[in-house]
Order: structure tokens, then sequence, then C-alpha cells
């Protein structure tokens, strides 16, 4: 399988429309435009009876002690862990496109309502879910994509994976809210391909 966007270049920047924060020099950062990326794709095998789209940033830090903290930075060196930005299940084989903000135009503080989506589709919650849990004006389940807002003290650029997996199943044996992991979880066995296509972001000017 291949996958493309017209959105950004495979190991390109993202632009920050499609992000869920850019930089603002008074503030570090600002709320953004939030908008899911186009993404195209093509050569499922035979036998394909739905897709799915994950995306995930690899390079979230371990430990959150230095996180957006002033006079202070996130090493490099930390050990990183993945953070689900969009977990879309459930699209029909004859889906094999999906437009730039066609399932996120905007930040939705408490998070966007799901688990039912376009086209049939099914969305999990992504990982602002637990991020934002103790806050009380943005907590809530975050389902569909949220985009990257990575920390401004990072000194390490964070890499985001799109990808899209050709099942054998027309649906996952999932119910009412789910995240990546189980997602994840819930293909094995069932994925016939797979593309994968990376785009990069930051938010520390000095990057």
């Amino acid at each position: 399988m291949k996958i493309a966007s017209n959105s950004f270049a495979d190991n390109g920047r993202i632009p920050g429309a499609l992000a869920f924060a850019v930089a603002d020099p008074a503030a570090h950062i600002k709320l953004s435009s939030n908008r899911n990326p186009h993404l195209q794709w093509s050569g499922a095998p035979p036998g394909t009876k739905a897709f799915a789209v994950i995306c995930h940033d690899r390079d979230v830090p371990s430990r959150a002690d230095d996180v957006n903290k002033e006079g202070r930075v996130v090493s490099k060196a930390l050990p990183r862990v993945h953070f689900y930005h969009w977990v879309l299940i459930d699209l029909p084989p004859a889906v094999t496109e999906i437009r730039e903000g066609e399932f996120s135009d905007g930040v939705t503080p408490r998070g966007k309502k799901g688990p039912d989506a376009a086209h049939g589709s099914r969305q999990g919650i992504n990982d602002y879910t637990a991020w934002f849990k103790g806050d009380k004006d943005m907590a809530g389940d975050y389902f569909g994509y949220d985009g990257p807002c990575p920390p401004w003290n990072d000194e390490l650029l964070h890499h985001y994976v799109f990808t899209v997996c050709a099942l054998d199943c027309a649906k996952l044996a999932l119910q009412g809210k789910f995240t990546g992991a189980e997602a994840l979880a819930a293909m094995e066995g069932h994925i016939l391909d797979r593309a994968s296509l990376t785009g990069i972001y930051t938010l520390n000017p000095a990057l």
C-alpha cells in the first residue's frame, strides 16, 4: 500500500493549521485551527473490508516534570513514549481519501463527540483525554483527531506517524469509547497491509 497527503510531505513539517497549537511570542503557544490533514491511499490488497487510520506521536516525554516550565528544558535524552492523536476505524473499503478538515476543524474544549463519525466509521478517544483530565475547563472525552501540541521547551523534534491499515473485517470488535492501544489490539490478526506517512512539528522556536 501507499499513502500520501496534500497537506504535508513525508518527513516534512506539519503546517500550523493542522496543529492543536502554534507558537506565540508572548505566551509560548496559542490554540490553532486543529484541522485533520488530507490523506489518500492506494494499493489495498484483495479481501480488504475496511480501513483504520491511526496517528501517534512517538516522541512524547516519559516524564512531565519539566514540560512547559519556565527556565527548564525537556532533554532530548529523556526516554520517549507514544501519544495517540487520532483513532479512526471501520472506514468502508470504498473510502480511500480523507479531506483536510473533514473530521476536525477547530479546537473543541472538552472534546469532540463520538464514537460515530462520517462514512459509518467510528473514532476512539485520543490521549488528550488523559492529558486534560484534571483541567476544569478542558476535561472530557476527546474523540477523533486533535493535532500536535508538543512541549514548547522540548529539545526534540516530534514525529507524528499517520498509518492506514487494510483490514479483513468490516467492523472491529470494540464497543463504546476505545483507545489507540485497544484499537491496535483489536486489529491483531486482521491487518492485510499498511502504509505510513510521517510529519514533524515543534513549538520550540530554537528548532
